[in-house]
């Protein structure tokens, strides 16, 4: 039996600037959405791997969060503490070119790390880490 990553979820609090760093940014597609009760759900996936995606969601749309909660949430995304994603490409310095140029709020250039990995790190619109390392 095996088990496959199919999706992750990252919270978002502009959709629009979320989905456009994850497609012209990243490169991702934006697979569909759905809306409910003026909330939306966003689906975006690397081309080619149909079987991974992340979907942007409303922070604090599942129902019995309380206020103090969502203020929580509101704050550690503000802070960027909140959520985060580890991706990885062959060309770690084309991405990082393409996320500079893009005016991406860079959090790391890429880095040689002392556990052997190359990486960058750069934040989405709402605040996630987002870690890219090379694969070797």
């Amino acid at each position: 039996m095996g088990i496959t990553l199919h999706a992750s979820f990252l919270p978002y609090d502009d959709p629009e600037a979320c989905a456009v760093f994850y497609r012209d940014l990243l490169g991702f597609e934006v697979r569909g959405g759905v809306g409910h009760d003026g909330t939306r759900w966003i689906t975006v996936g690397p081309v080619g791997q149909p079987e991974t995606s992340l979907v942007l969601r409303p922070p604090a749309a599942e129902p019995g969060v309380t206020a103090a909660e969502r203020r929580t949430i509101a704050e550690m995304m503000a802070k960027g503490t909140y959520a985060g994603v580890l991706l990885a490409t062959d060309d770690l310095d084309g991405v990082f070119a393409r996320l500079w140029a893009g005016n991406a709020e860079i959090a790391q250039d890429p880095t040689e790390q002392a556990h052997g990995v190359r990486d960058c790190a750069v934040r989405d619109p709402a605040g996630n880490l987002i870690r890219i390392q090379e694969r070797r």
